[in-house]
């Protein structure tokens, strides 16, 4: 039977999603909780791959189980074998055809920092700090570059192997908030899918923006030409996300 689980994990210590080598990764923690559950080897799913030292709150994935576990008692008995790093929130009985990373249909990431003359060890973890001052107004006047249907191979690290650059980004968000003696900004980016590194370079560009070392021309031509020099610095991972997939229904409703 097909099972759905939604996943949330502080990626600090973990080289990312997928099982490797050199690394402990979240796929590999998740792996051998189910085989501790479910008494054999599970290859579990996600939506996507997430970088070393990413986040997830949302994070959706499948495995097929053979179990009377009830669906919506997998999630308790899974975080008993599991580090306080990662959580299951939610388990599902799913669609026997159902696959978290081929439906997904949209992903949306959070990239969080704060504003502030000294650095916050409370908030240091899971946010960028930013001493020098930045506008968020300006941020939201160039979030909109970024929206539409675009080729962002320019955003995307070198090397990789991908079939197609092109990507749509369906919104790009920037809220504020205050907190503990800092400016908090959150930029919240939703698209059809994501290149590797693309969402921390493009916010890595929009603070280039901000800072004026970048014009709205630079990032024209980011697009038009793919020039690596007209984009931003990638930011670091533990500003980064992932907060929700989107299948178009449901999967979690009511149930879990």
């Amino acid at each position: 039977m097909r099972y759905a689980i939604l996943l949330a994990y502080d990626g600090t210590q973990y080289g990312g999603w997928q099982i490797q080598k050199n690394s402990i990764t979240v796929q590999e923690v998740l792996e051998k909780a189910c085989l501790e559950t479910f008494g054999t080897k599970t290859n579990v799913t996600a939506s996507g791959r997430t970088d070393s030292g990413v986040h997830a709150m949302g994070q959706v994935c499948h495995f097929d189980a053979d179990t009377t576990i009830p669906p919506e008692k997998i999630a308790d008995v899974l975080n008993l074998s599991l580090p306080q790093d990662i959580s299951v929130l939610k388990s599902v009985a799913a669609p026997e055809n159902f696959d978290a990373n081929r439906n997904a249909k949209r992903k949306t990431y959070c990239y969080k920092l704060y504003l502030s003359p000294r650095r916050n060890a409370l908030k240091d973890r899971f946010s960028l700090w930013v001493k020098n001052a930045v506008e968020p107004s300006k941020l939201r006047h160039i979030s909109g570059a970024f929206v539409g249907e675009r080729d962002f191979k320019a955003y995307c690290k070198s090397g990789s192997s991908v079939k197609t650059t092109v990507r749509e980004i369906y919104s790009v968000e920037v809220s504020t908030g205050h907190s503990m003696g800092s400016t908090d900004v959150e930029v919240r980016i939703t698209g059809s899918g994501f290149l590797y590194n693309m969402v921390r370079t493009i916010v890595g560009t929009m603070l280039d923006y901000a800072f004026g070392s970048l014009t709205e021309d630079d990032i024209k031509k980011s697009f038009t030409e793919c020039d690596r020099e007209s984009v931003g610095k990638t930011l670091c991972a533990k500003g980064l996300t992932l907060e929700s997939v989107d299948y178009g229904f449901n999967l979690f409703d009511k149930q879990g």
